[in-house]
């Protein structure tokens, strides 16, 4: 706790020396003795969006690697991106890479008899690496966020007959199911089988084939604790984000995106109680701004995003504390060309309806 608080005095200090040359962004799953230094608090795309608005030269991310990726991707070129930690990764992001992708997208243009362009569009999560949203963006798709998914869905499907998700298998399922796309019409790539475990008929039939991805964080909530929670409290409401199991978002009260979560929690009235299927940071932050609410995590168990844990205050000290002494400390680059095709797919999304 002593290391922490001098680490807290070291950001005042270093902030109050840089001024107007840095803005720090907080995702909303951030700590909190990190994201009370941020400038502005947000999901990921919101963030790099105030990102390049700024007219700071530095960006300092309290994120994960993805968010500053897309934040270089979206940003001006005369703007330099820092991510305190360099091991502050995504375990949804990580498990679906360039190399599994266009294996799966060759195998599955081969099962279909053509090129895959013909037939399928790829969508990528926001929760992805640069060059696959680089990918989608060089194959006519586009990116989505969990606030539009739906929106890009349609729009897939107005242009081609099938869609690839990745990597978020239950994002595209409640999705689909939203949509009243049949469980059957929905099948599972597994990267690390042949033909993705799938016969040539499971890919024809498919109107979504869904990468075998899930985020840690929401993987940890399950059907059980709704039952739990509405057993306590009968009028209990049950909020949850869409990358959920689909076995919790049927049912659920609610379900959608952190900034639906958080609208949600601030228009209920007083008194009303809440259980919120997300990460424990921001449930416990909502907790307190709505103390006369009853907010607790859906899970009994502390459900932490350990990647974003990674930003430390020390590591936000030492970042700044480096610019401040000329010293660029983890520089988040992404090559030129998978800027250029990620760019493309990011904008195609802006102009896609939610």
């Amino acid at each position: 706790m002593e290391q922490e608080q001098i680490a807290v005095e070291r950001i005042r200090q270093a902030r109050a020396k840089l001024g107007e040359q840095v803005v720090i962004l907080g995702h909303h799953y951030q700590r909190d003795e990190v994201i009370q230094f941020a400038d502005f608090q947000g999901d990921s795309y919101r963030l790099c969006q105030e990102a390049a608005k700024a007219a700071a030269q530095y960006i300092v991310f309290a994120g994960v690697y993805f968010m500053a990726e897309s934040a270089v991707i979206l940003g001006r070129p005369d703007q330099t991106v820092l991510l305190p930690s360099l091991e502050a990764g995504c375990s949804l992001a990580d498990m679906a890479n360039l190399e599994q992708v266009e294996t799966a997208w060759h195998e599955i243009g081969a099962a279909l008899g053509g090129d895959p362009v013909e037939h399928v569009m790829p969508i990528t999560y926001m929760n992805s690496a640069a060059d696959l949203k680089a990918f989608v963006g060089r194959h006519g798709g586009t990116v989505c966020t969990s606030s539009n998914a739906r929106g890009a869905l349609t729009w897939a499907f107005a242009q081609r007959e099938k869609v690839f998700f990745f990597p978020d298998q239950h994002l595209g399922r409640n999705t689909g199911r939203a949509m009243n796309i049949a469980l059957e019409e929905m099948v599972l790539w597994d990267p690390f089988k042949p033909q993705g475990g799938l016969t040539t008929a499971d890919i024809e039939q498919a109107r979504i084939i869904l990468w075998n991805g899930h985020c840690d964080v929401h993987q940890e909530f399950f059907p059980a604790h709704i039952d739990s929670w509405r057993n306590k409290h009968p009028d209990i409401n049950i909020l949850v984000h869409p990358e959920c199991p689909m076995s919790v978002v049927d049912q659920a009260d609610y379900a959608g995106s952190t900034e639906f979560i958080i609208k949600t929690v601030e228009a209920a009235p007083p008194q009303s109680k809440w259980a919120i299927g997300t990460e424990i940071h921001l449930v416990s932050r909502l907790s307190k701004r709505h103390a006369d609410k009853l907010i607790v995590s859906l899970s009994p168990l502390p459900c932490r995003c350990n990647t974003m844990y990674q930003i430390s205050p020390t590591a936000l000290a030492d970042v700044l504390e480096g610019l401040c002494a000329g010293t660029i400390v983890n520089p988040i680059t992404v090559p030129d060309d998978v800027q250029r095709h990620a760019r493309v797919a990011l904008d195609r999304m802006l102009t896609i309806p939610s």
